[in-house]
């Protein structure tokens, strides 16, 4: 039993606790406008319902990377992990941070605000090209999520599909299952 999976918070945001066991390689499916306090949501293909939202310096690194249009973002990937040292004022509250991104031709660096009139560098790295998903585990995905009988069924092959790499249409009807079991 992966006891990671039991520390899940109820949310309707990505929380660094989510990424407490290991970074997330995540799937871009859609941008969309946020709060006046979290402008941006990010929606996920590995965390259906739920959004990721970054913080400035996120977004900083977003724009300089990729530019300033969400849209372009869509089918994009990132690595995101917990970065337990991030502040949030004077208090240490840990926070999540991206360390890779897919279509970056090699590592950029962005000076970043640390503290107030203090700046340091952050490099974010090209995400290596996964491997082919072999199309019988796409298939074998499928026919799991149409006999899960529980959200638990459910949640054990999210996590299979996301490790080994299977996310599109596996993680919609992932989301359609989830949809239909909670109704």
């Amino acid at each position: 039993m992966d006891l990671s999976q039991t520390l899940e918070p109820n949310s309707q945001q990505v929380n660094a606790d989510d990424l407490t066991a290991a970074p997330r390689t995540v799937s871009i499916t859609d941008v969309t406008k946020g709060t006046a306090e979290q402008p941006v949501f990010i929606h996920l293909a590995e965390f259906p319902g739920r959004t990721y939202r970054p913080g400035k310096s996120m977004r900083r690194v977003l724009v300089q990377i990729w530019g300033a249009e969400a849209s372009n973002y869509i089918g994009r990937k990132l690595r995101i992990y917990n970065d337990q040292t991030v502040r949030f004022g004077k208090d240490i509250t840990g926070g999540i941070r991206i360390s890779h991104a897919s279509h970056i031709d090699g590592p950029v660096t962005v000076n970043l605000t640390v503290t107030r009139g203090k700046r340091a560098p952050f490099k974010v790295e090209p995400l290596p090209d996964a491997a082919p998903v072999d199309p019988s585990m796409v298939d074998a995905a499928l026919t799991a999520i149409t006999n899960a009988a529980t959200i638990t069924d459910l949640d054990r092959i999210a996590t299979y599909a996301q490790q080994i790499g299977i996310h599109g249409e596996v993680a919609e009807a992932i989301e359609q299952k989830r949809a239909q079991l909670n109704s």
